[in-house]
């Protein structure tokens, strides 16, 4: 089994940087699995399946979520730009403006 996620020979990355790596494959493979139960769900007939996916997707959000704090905590200018993103009212993209102007004021 191969693997390509790395795009340095991996013995030339220290553990963490092969740590993070896998949580950014990881965070990856959570959000193409939420996708995929989200077409599911919008085409499937059968309520007891659709329980069963949107329950899966649940779980699958909730990975996603972890995997993103696991990095947020190794690159604190990760956080700082999210801040003034997520969970704000208003325009997304005038946040992520002001994000890059906080991130770069944290350096």
């Amino acid at each position: 089994m191969g693997f390509d996620q790395y795009h340095e020979p991996a013995n030339e990355l220290s553990p963490e940087i092969r740590t993070f790596a896998r949580m950014i494959a990881s965070l990856t493979e959570e959000a193409e699995a939420i996708g995929w139960y989200e077409q599911r769900l919008a085409v499937e007939p059968n309520s007891q399946a659709r329980a069963i996916m949107a329950n899966a997707q649940g779980e699958e959000f909730k990975h996603f979520g972890m995997d993103l704090e696991f990095l947020l905590r190794q690159k604190p200018k990760w956080r700082v730009a999210l801040q003034d993103i997520l969970f704000k009212e208003g325009d997304i993209v005038a946040h992520g403006e002001e994000a890059e102007e906080a991130e770069h004021d944290a350096t």
